[in-house]
């Protein structure tokens, strides 16, 4: 395989704090999300992936309690699960339509990761800090694989919230899904949607 990233530095390595890069500025300013229906093959081999993984964990993380886990669906294991999930739909009438659409939904991406936030109960460091944490992991996933030429897209949808859904993924009595990030390769272009404008969203504060 060939690595597309720098391996990981030895603890303690001294590191700069700032690392100027154009390609990485445009990466940012152009950043969107694939269309979760324009994703098809090739996606990342197991070892690819497993870099993608390495380099989304250089979050921000108070304490460095790794307060986040992942799984990973590929193959067959994505039917598999998309099957289990319409069931839970099924068994309660939901319509045809929502059946589905949950059994296609780990199947829309070659790769399907599931980031499960997993607090550490340390007495000191706020849930919420660590829930950011996760999310924050989610965000570098996606930047980690737009970067490596792979597109996209964070979703959460009724899994991540539903409690049978939590017991089918095997989602701890603490733990919250953060999202499912689907990667694979973008079949079409998405479109720019509407952004923010940055007046309507920034003060300063005015010392009084």
């Amino acid at each position: 395989m060939t690595k597309r990233f720098p391996p990981t530095p030895p603890r303690d390595a001294p590191l700069p704090g700032a690392r100027p890069s154009a390609d990485a500025r445009a990466l940012l300013a152009l950043r969107k999300s694939a269309n979760k229906l324009l994703l098809g093959l090739p996606g990342p081999a197991p070892d690819e992936m497993d870099e993608l993984l390495t380099v989304a964990m250089r979050v921000p993380d108070h304490r460095k309690l790794a307060p986040w886990r992942f799984v990973v669906f590929e193959g067959e294991t994505r039917v598999q699960v998309g099957e289990k999930l319409a069931g839970i739909l099924a068994a309660r009438g939901a319509p045809a339509a929502q059946v589905e659409e949950a059994a296609k939904s780990m199947v829309r991406a070659p790769v399907v990761v599931m980031i499960v936030s997993s607090p550490v109960e340390d007495g000191r460091t706020p849930v919420w800090e660590q829930e950011l944490s996760a999310g924050a992991v989610c965000y570098n996933l996606l930047l980690a694989a737009n970067a490596s030429g792979w597109a996209g897209v964070w979703l959460t949808e009724w899994m991540a919230f539903d409690k049978d859904a939590a017991a089918l993924l095997g989602i701890g009595a603490a733990e919250r899904i953060a999202g499912f990030v689907h990667i694979g390769t973008a079949r079409g272009p998405t479109p720019e949607r509407v952004r923010p404008e940055l007046r309507d969203r920034v003060t300063r504060w005015v010392a009084g």
